[in-house]
């Protein structure tokens, strides 16, 4: 099935991620809609030595697989050495996370190597020039990477006949900037001053997204910029079938994921879990998500307080796979964040009918309707007796989460987000 209008799809950070040993969720988007575009013949953008360049399609697909491939989204999670060692952590193979709280993906030189290559070739390939770029095509950025570069941006203005199109997933550090690095709650607002004065048309995730846009925009004199709301679909490994580890069959653990910096709110449930060590046995954490930034409150916490030491382990690099068969066995999904555009992690556990406990806030009450059990992110006496019920055997608390996301059926429409996007592009 082709375009209305053809389509001319931005990888140059997902050509980036090469290196990177798991996806974060603007990963995970970016993937979906390169495959779905460029898989249908849309031309590929790149950013090079030269600056934006057009590129040969199958080029493009090869590098996607070859991303997918080392992120081991189709794998199974047995063969995920960081699932395997945060099994043994939780099973008290490996001294319940009291001696190594941190788990990592270690990459193999070959795959490291192969990578390299890869990005270098991208980098000094030569081209095409965007001069050929097809008259009115539909530009499309799903990250807003480089957009706030006016020399990433100039041949926009140069062709205006050309319609730009932003996934915009979030105006969290324009809002927020103390969550945030200097440079990206400067830079933050530059990108979507541009998206707000170029764009034919801006997609996001979610209505709260969509209302905080429209206001943005409207204050940098774009009132009128359509707003498409697609909401994002999960990988289809979370829909799946899936036993709990056998070796976790008596293990009390919960699950937090996302980067570790100061928006997700990390520190509430280490303080949380001090609090629950004091009391002898306690349940186990799971930290999934690379480190971030701002966290070093955090990260020393974990490494210098001996509660933490032996209650909470860190995994680095987790595959998709291996995070939906610990889902399966998880007491609960922590999801305590002060703000965010959509938050996958809660549509995926409640997709693979693990119970969520979310701060109450607006997205999150969008995205799991009234299925999660919503908390205000600084009511630390709220999650601590929350995840004190979720963790006993039998859990009536718990019990009611699950029953109202058996009521709720969350679905999980990935076709209808591309229909969606695709209808549209169209009206453009």
């Amino acid at each position: 099935m082709s375009f209305a209008l053809p389509v001319i799809y931005d990888v140059t950070r997902l050509v980036t991620r090469a290196l990177n040993p798991s996806p974060n969720g603007i990963d995970r988007v970016d993937f979906a809609l390169a495959r779905h575009f460029i898989g249908r013949g849309a031309t590929p953008l790149v950013c090079t030595a030269l600056g934006p360049r057009l590129f040969d399609t199958n080029k493009a697909l090869d590098a996607i697989e070859g991303i997918e491939a080392f992120w081991r989204e189709a794998a199974d999670a047995g063969e995920d050495a960081v699932y395997r060692s945060v099994v043994a952590a939780l099973a008290g193979r490996e001294g319940g996370g009291a001696e190594k709280i941190r788990y990592g993906r270690k990459s193999g030189w070959e795959r490291i190597s192969r990578n390299w290559r890869a990005l270098r070739d991208w980098a000094l390939d030569l081209g095409r020039p965007l001069r050929e770029a097809p008259s009115g095509a539909v530009y499309f950025n799903a990250t807003q990477f480089l957009l706030d570069r006016p020399w990433y941006v100039r041949w926009l203005d140069e062709r205006r006949e050309v319609k730009p199109v932003a996934f915009v997933h979030d105006l969290l550090p324009v809002d927020d900037p103390a969550f945030f690095r200097p440079r990206e709650a400067s830079l933050h607002p530059r990108r979507n001053r541009n998206i707000a004065r170029l764009a034919a048309g801006v997609v996001v995730g979610s209505r709260a997204v969509a209302k905080r846009f429209e206001s943005f925009a409207a204050e940098s004199g774009r009132g009128d910029i359509p707003i498409c709301v697609a909401r994002l679909p999960v990988s289809p490994v979370f829909e799946a079938a899936c036993a709990p580890p056998d070796a976790l069959s008596d293990a009390a653990y919960f699950i937090v994921c996302g980067t570790i910096e100061p928006r997700k709110n990390h520190l509430l449930l280490l303080n949380v879990w001090r609090e629950l060590a004091k009391n002898g046995a306690a349940p186990k954490l799971v930290i999934v998500g690379k480190r971030g930034w701002l966290n070093e409150n955090v990260v020393d916490a974990m490494m210098r307080c001996p509660s933490l030491r032996a209650n909470v382990i860190e995994a680095g690099g987790l595959s998709t796979p291996g995070l939906r068969r610990l889902m399966a066995g998880a007491r609960a999904l922590l999801m305590p964040s002060f703000g965010e555009g959509f938050g996958l992690p809660l549509a995926e556990a409640l997709v693979a009918g693990a119970p969520v406990i979310a701060s109450d806030i607006e997205v999150f009450r969008e995205v799991g309707g009234d299925a999660p059990d919503f908390l205000h992110p600084l009511d630390g006496l709220g999650w601590l007796q929350a995840i004190r019920d979720y963790a006993v055997p039998d859990s009536r608390r718990r019990a009611a989460t699950l029953a109202r996301m058996a009521q709720a059926r969350i679905a999980n429409d990935r076709q209808g987000f591309f229909d969606t996007i695709d209808r549209f592009l169209a009206t453009l």
